[in-house]
C-alpha cells in the first residue's frame, strides 16, 4: 500500500485542523494510515519545498506549530544532571 502524498496531506490537514477521535478515524479510513504514521509523514512534508509550493500558509502555519511544539517539550524536559 502506498503512503499519502504530500498534497493528500496537507489536503487533509487544511481540511480537518481539530484533533481527536473523530481525526484519527478518518486518518485511518481515508489515507489508509496510522495516526501516529500520519503525523510523522505530515512533518516531514512541511519541511519540503513542495509542501511550500503547494499550499504556503498552512506550511508556514504548521512550521510554527510544530517549532512551538518543540519548544514546549525541550522546556519541559529537564538536562542531565551531574
Amino acid at each position: 500500500m502506498s503512503q499519502p502524498t504530500i498534497e493528500q496531506l496537507l489536503e487533509f490537514e487544511r481540511d480537518h485542523p481539530a484533533h481527536g477521535y473523530g481525526k484519527e478515524e478518518l486518518i485511518r479510513s481515508e489515507l489508509h494510515v496510522a495516526p501516529a504514521r500520519f503525523y510523522q509523514l505530515l512533518g516531514r512534508a512541511i519541511q519540503t519545498e513542495d509542501a511550500l509550493r503547494f499550499d504556503a500558509e498552512l506550511t508556514h502555519r504548521l512550521r510554527r506549530k510544530s517549532a512551538a511544539a518543540l519548544e514546549a517539550r525541550q522546556r519541559r524536559i529537564p538536562g542531565p544532571t551531574r
